[in-house]
């Protein structure tokens, strides 16, 4: 254990501001907030675990709601600041940017999203309650909304040669829209860390429900590059790795391709999923490209006089971006893009040495990822020669808007919105109780192409995507321009059954795929229509759910009560509709997102793709979750 103590921890301001603007240091105070305060913890344990002294981390959720994160690394220090004459724990705890992460001795890079720590989550908890074992001791102090109840006391005793620090934790009420936490975010969380931190052992535990899950990965990002493709044909067995480090700067990168169409690239800097990409996504893609494209022509595959693009050289591709960063630069508060400039020329320089010599010394793997490239570049043209025709006859034209659409007067898309409906029986109901000033309908007939086994040329052959990307303006895959869209909510509005789940499945597939980005800035909406009307005498009420329906007939009495089971929105007139699912003030929408990266590609490609079992086994594992269904 290297010399970790008070004088490491580096303060640098209070904590008055927190509790009276918490989305300014954690986002929100939903339920993005609120999950934000256990990865804050985590992170914590991560870092000393990438500083090589933590090996296992435990992470629960208690019976009656609170958090607990446990891990076996050095214990946060608790001698006396030499500064502020108090313990270095409560100062840790109590004072914001206060720790051992603005000290360049203790921790060579580190994360935390907002690099906020542990004083924020003290700060918006009722109450918090932080063990530590240091020297043979355990030390414990609670915390009442950041405030310290009491000293920092010795409880017990441990052996000399056990560490670590164990921190609970229960949100505020008073800050949070919600304190329940969901398990399934922090297990998608807890899985991400354990594939990025091969040397560690995560459990998780929730209390509530007896749900246990216990992670390790000795492949690392070779096992998540596993994981993301197991539903899908990869075209080379092996999973190419290559690994570095230059200038205290480490890079681990995996990737193999599949016989699919799309391309899911996931970069990471000190374990945060860099979203929105950045200098090491460039410097990876740079390489991969120009190495790729010197190698075919070297080995001379490509026979014809076709020009190979970087789009084609993606195609199929399933990579991970790992990179440890001492001193990362993001854009924006969120940290989900990377600016450091010097990371890219690393990247570029240790990817191009390092896939040279795989290329080398593996040419048949070159030779079956040369011939996915040149069938994705014949795709291309052919698409490009078939948009170029559409374009003639004017359909994808921007200022030729589809004949089904009836758009909305106002052109200003932070006020506009499209409704996508399923079928013309609604389309028309929906065209008749829309705001003609801000709401858009594009009807649409049948499910749509599945675009997750389909290329862009048998894509663009179909009438209702050709009018979706019309109607939206933006584009699609390289062409694509966020600045040209129409509206600023896109919804997607079917029947409440089974066929009108896939066909939203299919839309969120076509959107996932191709115009990724209005997902990512929170343009994609579901609609929510009721299940049922309700109605006695004169009194109409409307249910979204079963419990909502029972809460209804209960307050109202069973005599002389009907009951309507919608089956399809074409069922309501254009005032029921209006009313119970276009009205932007009494009207339910969910909003897309993009909360798990890894779980969202791995269930498109599930229910989506070509393998037929994990499809079957998927339904079978999550078929008691279907409260109802209309056959």
């Amino acid at each position: 254990m290297s010399d970790y103590g008070a004088k490491n921890i580096k303060v640098l301001e209070g904590l008055e501001a927190v509790r009276k603007r918490p989305a300014m240091y954690i986002g929100s105070v939903g339920i993005k907030g609120l999950h934000h305060l256990v990865y804050e913890i985590v992170d914590n344990s991560i870092d000393e675990a990438m500083a090589g002294f933590c090996k296992n981390i435990l992470v629960r959720i208690n019976k009656d709601g609170s958090v607990t994160v446990i891990d076996d690394g050095r214990g946060i220090p608790v001698n006396i600041h030499p500064q502020y004459k108090k313990s270095a724990l409560e100062i840790v705890l109590t004072k914001l940017h206060a720790g051992g992460k603005f000290d360049s001795d203790t921790y060579k890079v580190s994360g935390g999203l907002h690099g906020v720590g542990i004083s924020v989550v003290n700060a918006l908890s009722e109450w918090m309650e932080v063990k530590v074992k240091r020297d043979g001791k355990i030390h414990y102090q609670k915390y009442h909304r950041g405030v310290p109840e009491e000293e920092v006391k010795i409880i017990g005793e441990c052996p000399e040669n056990e560490t670590g620090t164990e921190v609970t934790f229960y949100p505020d009420k008073e800050i949070f829209e919600t304190t329940i936490f969901d398990n399934k975010i922090l297990l998608a969380r807890v899985k991400e860390l354990a594939y990025l931190n091969k040397d560690i052992t995560i459990i998780f535990e929730d209390q509530r429900t007896g749900l246990k899950k216990e992670y390790h990965f000795e492949g690392g990002i070779i096992s998540l590059v596993e994981d993301l493709n197991k539903n899908k044909q990869p075209i080379h067995e092996e999973i190419i790795f290559i690994q570095g480090k230059k200038d205290n700067i480490e890079l681990e990168i995996a990737f193999q391709y599949h016989e699919g169409f799309s391309e899911t690239l996931l970069g990471y800097v000190n374990d945060i999923n860099t979203i929105d990409g950045g200098t090491h996504v460039t410097g990876f893609s740079m390489a991969l490209i120009k190495t790729t494209k010197e190698y075919i022509k070297k080995n001379n595959i490509l026979k014809e006089d076709i020009e190979i693009s970087g789009e084609d050289i993606k195609e199929g591709l399933t990579a991970v971006i790992n990179t440890k960063v001492p001193q990362p630069q993001f854009e924006g508060q969120t940290k989900t893009k990377l600016g450091n400039s010097n990371v890219k020329t690393i990247v570029y320089s240790i990817v191009s040495e390092q896939l040279s010599k795989y290329y080398e010394e593996h040419p048949k793997v070159l030779e079956k990822i040369a011939l996915k490239i040149i069938s994705a570049a014949k795709a291309r043209l052919a698409a490009k020669r078939a948009r170029d025709l559409v374009r003639r006859k004017n359909v994808l034209e921007t200022g030729t808007l589809p004949g089904k659409l009836a758009d909305c007067s106002e052109k200003d898309p932070s006020k506009t919105e499209l409704y996508i409906v399923e079928g013309d029986s609604a389309g028309g109901s929906a065209k008749l109780a829309r705001d003609r000033q801000t709401q858009a309908i594009l009807p649409l007939r049948g499910k749509i192409l599945n675009v997750e086994k389909a290329n862009i040329l048998k894509m663009l052959k179909s009438e209702e995507i050709k009018a979706l990307i019309t109607a939206i303006g933006t584009g699609i895959g390289d062409e694509f321009d966020y600045s040209k869209l129409r509206y600023g909510k896109i919804i997607i509005m079917t029947d409440a059954d089974t066929d009108g789940a896939h066909i939203r499945t299919l839309l969120l597939t076509f959107f996932f795929r191709y115009m990724k980005e209005l997902i990512l800035k929170g343009h994609i909406y579901a609609a929510q229509p009721p299940l049922y009307k309700i109605w006695k005498g004169k009194a109409v009420f409307y249910a979204y759910t079963d419990e909502e329906k029972e809460d209804i007939i209960k307050q109202i009495g069973q005599k002389g009560i009907n009951i309507q089971r919608y089956k399809g929105l074409g069922e309501m007139n254009p005032e029921q509709l209006w009313e119970t699912t276009m009205n932007p003030e009494t009207r339910i929408l969910k909003r897309i997102e993009l909360r798990d990266a890894i779980e969202a590609d791995e269930i498109f490609s599930i229910l989506m793709g070509d393998k037929v079992e994990p499809r079957r086994e998927f339904i079978m594992a999550h078929a008691k979750e279907v409260t109802e269904l209309d056959v």
